[in-house]
């Protein structure tokens, strides 16, 4: 199964809450976090962390070792469905800047962590999101 990476981008708020950063899909428009294919030369986390510059419009510090993976259908326009397994790196969210590449493709939303959990369809995706409780001590 071909594998793409993932960044979680995470934010503790000035109320010790901690929330994470989702995006709309471009053609389903559902709830996920910024992913893609792996880049030549760079590690998978260096490549989470471009995506989540493409297509969230955020800078930060990404774990290289990922919290789980997840497996996902995307639909290629050229080769139909394609089942990828996606490894998921945590990112601290330093920066959110104003203008991205992804800007007008994609919609992007901070969430308190039980509200992502129930926003995205993967039941590993939801168990990552809720895994940043129990590692920050946080309320959800």
């Amino acid at each position: 199964m071909p594998i793409q990476t993932g960044a979680l981008p995470w934010r503790i708020t000035s109320e010790k809450r901690a929330e994470v950063l989702l995006v709309t899909g471009r053609r389903s428009g559902r709830w996920i976090i910024p992913k893609g294919w792996p880049i030549p030369g760079k590690s998978l986390a260096k490549a989470a962390e471009r995506e989540a510059y493409e297509e969230a419009g955020v800078e930060g510090t990404v774990e290289e070792e990922p919290l789980g993976s997840f497996n996902h259908v995307k639909t290629h326009p050229l080769i139909g469905s394609v089942e990828v397994s996606i490894l998921v790196h945590p990112m601290a969210v330093k920066r959110e800047l104003p203008r991205w590449p992804e800007r007008g493709e994609r919609e992007r939303r901070w969430f308190k962590l039980k509200e992502a959990a129930e926003s995205v369809e993967s039941p590993e995706l939801r168990d990552m999101i809720l895994e940043l409780r129990r590692r920050f001590g946080t309320k959800a």
